[in-house]
């Protein structure tokens, strides 16, 4: 059920902390001060206050969240809390904001952007050290919300928080969800621009990350020709969020150019990471517009996200996609790319010299390459290269998973469980739970998978690795629970009618995706047939 206010309790709530904003007090904002749809000049945000709602309670809050802002469990439950949520209140010292931004859209310059239904609260410390801004998304229109309602629908919301922590705890490096708070308010919404809309329950989640900046920031700059903006933003993002490169804001010249190039550097190593992270777990992001990619490498704007129930490299979630599969499994590391060549040379307008930066982004797709090739080996429990021999290892089995149906995450775990003392035939009865028809498994595949056990068998031997040992590190890295499409759906058509539970059942099995908790054994499963092409559980539009 939602969380409420604890009245029980005599003792006083805590007062909000008072929050700040690095970005406004350096930057410059709209001078404009009205809300509504506009094109904004020579400024990188504008102020706006969200829109109130009629009834906002607290759903979900991420107890993690809270205790890295130190928010204590009686704050979280109280009304307070859902209204600075929601946008009914402001946090002390607060000045929301809407950030300007560009991009690419599918592969198309889309113009002007930014946060439509995003603004921005301010930043608060966290334990770590780290400062951390609070972004309400769902809080209402701004005026980069071009004509829109700036509204957010429990579904998508739903999906945003869960994912969001899901992705956290499987380690792959995310924007967080502070907490998902209904409006009370319904939200008129078309889910596949058919003609077909439908009133559905509104809410806001918090979004939390050091940064939102995202590529399109710089494009925008370097597209309407506003270069002093340009470099300014470079700096600032240099200074708040890489602090252990050198200051470029007192360097000039060649050395601050260098200085920009180590960042941009820094940036690409950052989106390898993360995309690296999406495919060692199967996750499909759906829409990587470069104004949906972080300047931190940080995965953000989970809209028609999927998990890949089978292991399909052609496989998008995304149905505004689904012709082209521009931003389909297989494709995501040559998309990242793609982006950074956009981002690239937004920045070579401060730059000048492209050769630097040409190498920086060819040393790039080496880096990755070989730290896929590494990731890969890793799910299988090989410590080290060994050459063109893991080369056809790995290519074999991609292949054999691709052949029929099989569910990539039940596979890789229970191929843990793979003895190289026991008959190489014995794979196919450990992993048999991951095919979807293994009764029609042809002679020939089976022979196939029969020869590449033999071959992994003999590099298992190879390395002398206990097989515990082993079984340990490819469990640690090949997760028990993903946040199946189904699964989600399950929970928001439950939620719409009123029932939480299996939302607060994801909401804890998330929290140790690679554990395998007995008391949630019914999520470790293949996706149902029902699910397959239901709308929600297999395809989603950008429409939220």
């Amino acid at each position: 059920m939602a969380t409420t206010a604890d009245t029980s309790r005599p003792s006083k709530i805590p007062d909000a902390p008072t929050v700040s904003s690095r970005y406004m007090d350096v930057l410059p904002g709209d001078e404009q001060r009205d809300n509504y749809a506009r094109q904004v000049n020579s400024a990188l945000f504008s102020i706006v206050a969200p829109t109130p709602v009629s009834s906002p309670t607290t759903l979900l809050c991420s107890k993690s969240v809270c205790a890295d802002l130190g928010f204590d469990r009686q704050f979280c439950a109280s009304e307070e809390f859902a209204a600075l949520m929601s946008g009914n209140k402001t946090f002390p010292g607060s000045a929301p904001f809407a950030m300007r931004y560009g991009g690419h859209q599918f592969g198309q310059w889309a113009g002007q952007l930014g946060d439509g239904r995003a603004i921005n609260l301010g930043e608060l410390p966290a334990s770590d050290g780290r400062v951390l801004n609070l972004q309400l998304k769902g809080a209402g229109p701004t005026p980069y919300s071009r004509g829109a309602d700036g509204r957010a629908v429990l579904r998508s919301s739903v999906r945003e928080y869960l994912c969001s922590e899901a992705m956290f705890h499987l380690g792959v490096p995310t924007t967080r969800a502070l907490s998902l708070v209904l409006t009370g308010d319904e939200v008129l919404r078309d889910m596949f621009y058919d003609g077909n809309a439908a009133d559905e329950p509104g809410a806001i989640v918090c979004r939390v990350a050091p940064s939102f900046i995202r590529f399109g920031h710089f494009q925008l700059c370097a597209y309407r020709g506003e270069t002093q903006l340009l470099e300014r933003l470079i700096e600032h993002t240099i200074v708040a969020d890489y602090p252990h490169l050198p200051n470029p804001g007192l360097c000039a010249g060649a050395e601050k150019r260098q200085i920009y190039l180590r960042w941009f550097e820094q940036v690409c190593k950052r989106t390898g990471d993360m995309v690296l992270g999406w495919m060692r777990v199967g996750f499909v992001h759906g829409v990587m517009n470069t104004d949906n990619m972080s300047i931190l490498g940080l995965t953000i704007d989970y809209g028609p996200y999927g998990w890949i129930d089978d292991y399909n490299p052609e496989w998008t979630p995304n149905t505004t996609d689904a012709q082209g599969r521009r931003y389909r499994f297989g494709q995501q590391a040559d998309i990242a790319l793609w982006n950074l060549y956009q981002l690239a040379n937004a920045l070579l307008v401060v730059l000048e010299d492209p050769e630097p930066v040409q190498q920086i982004l060819q040393d790039y797709q080496r880096d990755y390459d070989s730290a896929w090739t590494q990731m890969m080996l890793s799910k299988l429990g090989l410590v080290s290269y060994q050459g063109e021999g893991d080369d056809a290892l790995l290519t074999e089995l991609l292949a054999l998973l691709a052949e029929q149906e099989t569910d990539m995450t039940i596979f890789y775990r229970r191929l843990a469980d793979f003895n190289p003392d026991l008959p190489a035939a014995d794979l196919l009865g450990l992993v048999g739970e991951a095919f979807y028809a293994p009764e029609a498994m042809s002679q020939e595949l089976r022979e196939r998978y029969r020869a590449w056990a033999q071959s992994y068998a003999i590099r298992i031997r190879g390395q002398a690795l206990e097989h515990e040992t082993r079984k340990a590190a490819m469990n640690a890295v090949n997760p028990w629970f993903v946040l199946r499409n189904y699964l989600a759906q399950e929970a928001i058509e439950h939620a719409h009618e009123g029932d939480y539970a299996m939302l607060h059942a994801l909401d804890e099995v998330l929290l140790n995706p690679y554990v395998e908790q007995e008391r949630f054994a019914q999520f470790f499963a293949k996706r149902p047939e029902w699910a397959r092409h239901r709308a929600g559980a297999s395809m989603l539009s950008c429409s939220s």
